[in-house]
């Protein structure tokens, strides 16, 4: 099966040390136009635009203007830093796992559209609903889904046919959907009981994303319907609650 994870907007300016060496990513070049274009805005606009504090702006206007220099790349499985990474805890996986994740695994990036984890990356933030010169008329989700769509069809059918989607809804964007109707498409979702009913926490359901992802690196001969084997801190599967592309895990 083939994995989806969203990226995270906190990263790591520098990461633990990786036993794999790091590879280019597969839409490198588009990233590169993308930067070229970030590095000519200041400050002011860069947090506009990335919808971020002054102080965050003058951080990434730093990362943009040395993005090109000469230095190491971080993979991009221990790149990030948010809440769902914090739980896949990709510093101790062993070479093994990285290796499947390598293969099975996609990260989603509004810079570099789809990352394998040991893909080579810099830090940045980028939001996809801004328009940019080498975009052209497009904003960040509709220039990448020209572009990944097809790609992670391809993927998805040169394995056994199976998407696991644990990405957040805003990057659902990246991508058409009708055309990827023809996937078997599995999207566990995350729900936490309250007095006023099943509620979708953002938090929780970003820790449940991440530590799935961990699981299915750890137990790489996995069929789909053992995903509702799957518990963590409390989550447990319902099958009252669940279809079968729709497996939901409740936390009472």
């Amino acid at each position: 099966m083939q994995i989806i994870l969203a990226s995270a907007k906190v990263m790591n300016e520098k990461h633990s040390a990786c036993s794999l060496p790091t590879h280019t990513p597969l839409f490198w070049n588009e990233a590169h136009k993308i930067v070229r274009d970030l590095q000519q805005y200041d400050v002011s606009t860069l947090s506009e635009i990335l919808n971020c504090s002054i102080d965050i702006a003058r951080q990434n206007k730093s990362r943009y203007a040395h993005f090109f220099d000469k230095g190491e790349y971080m993979p991009a499985i221990l790149a990030y830093y948010g809440q769902a990474y914090k739980h896949l805890n990709a510093h101790n996986l062993s070479k093994e796992q990285l290796c499947f994740a390598d293969q099975h695994l996609w990260i989603l990036s509004f810079l570099y559209g789809m990352l394998r984890p040991l893909d080579g990356i810099r830090p940045y933030r980028l939001e996809g609903n801004i328009f940019l010169e080498s975009l052209g008329d497009m904003n960040v989700f509709d220039f990448w889904k020209s572009h990944l769509t097809q790609t992670l069809i391809n993927a998805v059918h040169q394995d056994d046919g199976i998407l696991v989607h644990l990405a957040t809804e805003e990057f659902q964007h990246l991508f058409d959907w009708k055309q990827l109707s023809e996937l078997q498409i599995i999207q566990p979702l995350f729900y936490v009981q309250t007095p006023s009913g099943l509620k979708m926490q953002a938090v929780w359901a970003k820790t449940c994303r991440g530590a799935m992802t961990r699981w299915l690196l750890e137990n790489p001969t996995l069929s789909p319907q053992e995903l509702i084997a799957f518990q963590y801190q409390g989550f447990r599967y319902s099958a009252l609650h669940s279809s079968n592309d729709r497996p939901v895990f409740i936390k009472n």
